[in-house]
C-alpha cells in the first residue's frame, strides 16, 4: 500500500477548501503511516488557528502492549505544530477496543477529560463501528462526550451490522451531535449501477452521482459534519460546488 502523500498538491486542495468555506479538517496517528499529521500540520500553519477546525485521534483501537495516552497526546499536538485540538476522539471504538478505552491502567479517559478541562482538547468525543446497543451503552456511562462520529451512508443506513439509523437515533436521543464517516461508503456510492445512476440524473442531470451520497447524510437534522475523503481537485471542487 503507497503510504506517500502529494504534499503539494494536498497543501493546493486545502487552500481551494478553504477558500470555498471548508473549516473541518480530520487526521489520525495511523492515516498514511503516520505521515498525514506532520502534511496537515504543516499545510494549516500559514492560516490563523482560529479560521479552522482541526480533530485528530487517539489510536486505542491498536491493541499494543501499552498504551502511553500522554506520549501519544503530546507528540500529536507537536506533529500538528498546534496548542489544542478543536475535536479529539478516541479511535474506532467498538467492542473489542472499548475494554482499552475504559481501562484503568492506560488511563486514557481521565487524562483526555483532564486536557480538556485545561483547553488542549475543545470537544471531546469518539468514532464508532458496532451496534446500537453498545452506544447506548457508551452514552449513557460516559455522559461527558461532546459527539460522535457514525458511519452513516444511505446504503448503510438500515445495514442489520452497521445500524447507521439506529445508531444516529440513539446518539441524537442522548442529545449528541454526530459526525459522519464514509458517506460514500469508500467511494462505492460515487459508482453505483447503471439504473440508479440513470435514475439520478434523471431527476438532476447536472449533479454527481457522489452528491446524492454526501447530501443524503448531511440532510439528517443531528449531523453537524460530513467528512469526504477527497484525493484530488476535481472531487473537491464537486463537493464544494453542490454543498455551497
Amino acid at each position: 500500500e503507497d503510504k506517500s502523500i502529494d504534499a503539494e498538491q494536498a497543501a493546493a486542495m486545502t487552500s481551494e477548501a478553504i477558500a470555498k468555506g471548508v473549516n473541518y479538517f480530520d487526521t489520525a496517528w495511523p492515516y498514511h503511516g503516520g505521515k498525514a499529521e506532520f502534511v496537515i500540520g504543516e499545510i494549516l500553519k500559514q492560516y490563523p488557528r482560529e479560521s479552522f477546525y482541526l480533530a485528530d485521534k487517539f489510536p486505542g483501537h491498536q491493541i499494543a502492549p501499552s498504551y502511553d495516552v500522554k506520549g501519544v497526546f503530546e507528540k500529536q499536538l507537536k506533529k500538528c505544530g498546534v496548542e489544542y485540538f478543536d475535536f479529539y476522539l478516541l479511535h474506532n471504538v467498538y467492542e473489542n477496543s472499548i475494554a482499552v478505552y475504559e481501562d484503568e491502567r492506560w488511563n486514557i479517559l481521565p487524562y483526555l477529560l483532564e486536557q480538556k478541562k485545561n483547553g488542549r482538547i475543545r470537544h471531546l468525543g469518539f468514532s464508532f463501528h458496532d451496534s446500537a446497543d453498545l452506544l447506548e451503552e457508551i452514552l449513557t456511562q460516559n455522559p461527558d462526550m461532546d459527539f460522535v462520529q457514525l458511519q452513516i451512508n444511505y446504503l448503510d443506513w438500515e445495514n442489520s451490522t452497521i445500524q447507521s439509523r439506529r445508531c444516529y437515533e440513539v446518539a441524537t436521543r442522548h442529545g449528541i451531535p454526530v459526525m459522519v464517516m464514509e458517506p460514500i461508503k469508500g467511494g462505492t456510492l460515487a459508482n453505483v449501477c447503471e439504473k440508479a445512476e440513470k435514475m439520478f440524473k434523471d431527476h438532476e442531470p447536472e449533479l454527481s452521482v457522489a452528491s446524492w451520497a454526501i447530501r443524503y447524510a448531511a440532510s439528517l437534522p443531528n449531523v453537524k459534519v460530513v467528512l469526504s475523503g477527497m484525493s484530488n481537485m476535481d472531487q473537491l471542487l464537486d463537493n464544494t460546488a453542490y454543498m455551497a
